[in-house]
């Protein structure tokens, strides 16, 4: 029945790509947000990724592809512009970094990096979380006991994080994520060995993605890597 929905909904997708008049992001092909020369050059695997200067202590962090076009233009427009049928392809990138941190053994729950609560409500969607749902879909049917567990939530407290340095990021986000008690407690009672990936669509300086761990990390939660779509050019790859 699964099968049968992705299916249909992905045909649904195509369908309205083209009666609603809509072009590749990328190449502006008419027809579908991504036609299928430009998905299919789409990034598959994964790299290491390093910010520098790096925030003491960030778990291992995994990119699928430098923050530029076209994947620029996919998560800008998925994110900003509310095109839905982007997550898809934007799932099977991020499952590249995902996979790249799977270790065997015990359940690995996807903590996807909270938005704050007012950027929801105008946006209309939590973009990163449904791409986070893509990926898991992908990796379960790849036989991966992967769960998505949207644990942390963000206070509105924080201020916009453009144009702020390494440093302003770090103290802007400090203390600002924590996780949700009932969603801990719920998987305190399934007594199932975890570990968490720290899932997000850009890496900058790594604040956001250190603040996340911090607050899984305070309670009990493991967190083995953080994984992005896209690292920004400053990104280099770790040293011998």
């Amino acid at each position: 029945m699964g099968t049968i929905r992705s299916v249909t909904s992905r045909w649904l997708d195509d369908w309205y790509d083209v009666a609603l008049g809509r072009a590749c992001v990328w190449c502006s092909t008419p027809g579908r947000l991504l036609c299928v020369g430009c998905r299919a050059a789409l990034p598959t695997g994964a790299s290491r990724v390093r910010p520098d200067p790096c925030p003491h202590g960030l778990a291992p962090t995994f990119a699928a592809a430098e923050y530029a076009d076209p994947v620029r233009r996919m998560i800008l427009a998925h994110k900003e512009r509310g095109l839905y049928p982007l997550a898809r392809p934007l799932g099977e990138i991020l499952a590249g970094p995902v996979r790249a941190a799977l270790v065997p053994g015990g359940r690995t729950l996807l903590v996807p990096v909270p938005s704050r609560p007012a950027v929801v409500r105008a946006r209309g969607h939590d973009a990163i979380l449904r791409v986070v749902r893509v990926t898991a879909g992908l990796l379960r049917a790849e036989g991966a006991d992967v769960t998505v567990q949207p644990l942390l939530r963000q206070r509105d407290l924080i201020a916009d994080q453009a144009g702020l340095t390494s440093a302003e990021r770090a103290a802007n986000l400090a203390d600002r994520m924590a996780v949700r008690p009932a969603r801990l407690r719920g998987l305190a009672r399934r007594g199932v060995r975890v570990a968490a990936l720290v899932c997000d669509d850009v890496i900058t300086t790594g604040s956001t993605a250190r603040e996340a761990q911090r607050a899984l990390t305070d309670v009990g939660v493991p967190v083995r890597a953080i994984c992005c779509v896209a690292a920004t050019r400053r990104r280099r790859p770790p040293r011998a």
